[in-house]
């Protein structure tokens, strides 16, 4: 519509600054305004324990989804969860977000990634539209070209109970990751739903969150591979707000290695 407001950037409009360098300020902003947010929300108390890295390498980062929040909470406990050397981000993110003029703008000018999907209620089976797939294959290579990772929740749509463990988790991530030699980063977040359900809305049932950043990233040598780790250590997380015993060997390959060698 000719009075609809514009997804630009006003600088980046005026050619001042170039599309990046708008989409990382947007995205800086946007993170500012959130952690800024949360402080000043009277019943949330979030927890965060973090990985920093120094001299972070390009990554795909993976996570959890259960709460129309997620995406809010990442971005606000960003700078605690990968400290002040991390590399700006962005989320690959279900097209119909856009519904919400907010996150409309929010999402656009950081340059986040839409992907469609149908809308078939949360905790079903995702239905996604593979002829934006390549639309995404080709916007993932250059955001990381750009010098951006690539944020996903492979559940595809907010989870209605966690408690009960993962909805079916889409192989997507492992494939950019492969395609791009860039190594899987684990994410989780416990509690979340609590505050704004899925299917409940803003009927909060709890106050406390947990997010956690996992160290040592790395590759993985299949899809099935990829799932099983991220149902062990991160839908674990996700039940819990704890760790699985052992994660740090499900996190650098050996308890995978443990279970092909036995199932052999």
């Amino acid at each position: 519509a000719r009075n609809a407001p514009s997804t630009e950037a006003p600088l980046y409009k005026a050619k001042v600054i170039d599309k990046v360098q708008s989409e990382k300020a947007a995205l800086w902003t946007g993170q500012l305004c959130a952690r800024w947010s949360v402080r000043v929300i009277p019943f949330v108390n979030i927890e965060t324990i973090p990985s920093i890295e120094t001299d972070p390498d390009p990554a795909i980062w993976v996570c959890n989804h259960s709460s129309m929040l997620d995406i809010f909470m990442l971005l606000a406990c960003d700078k605690k969860l990968r400290g002040n050397k991390k590399r700006p981000i962005k989320i690959v993110y279900w097209k119909q977000l856009e519904d919400n003029l907010v996150t409309k703008l929010l999402f656009r000018q950081c340059g986040f990634i839409p992907v469609n999907m149908a809308d078939n209620g949360n905790g079903n089976d995702n239905e996604y539209d593979m002829s934006s797939f390549r639309s995404l294959l080709k916007d993932t290579k250059q955001a990381l070209e750009d010098g951006f990772d690539i944020g996903i929740l492979p559940e595809g749509q907010p989870n209605p109970n966690p408690e009960a463990g993962l909805l079916p988790i889409f192989s997507g991530a492992y494939t950019l990751a492969r395609m791009s030699k860039r190594p899987i980063h684990m994410m989780a977040m416990h509690g979340v739903h609590k505050l704004w359900h899925p299917e409940n809305g803003m009927e909060c049932t709890g106050r406390n969150v947990k997010i956690r950043c996992y160290p040592h990233g790395r590759k993985y040598a299949s899809g099935d591979e990829f799932i099983e780790v991220f149902t062990k250590v991160v839908g674990h997380f996700g039940q819990t707000g704890e760790d699985i015993e052992d994660v740090q060997g499900w996190l650098d390959g050996t308890k995978w290695q443990e279970q092909m060698q036995e199932s052999a």
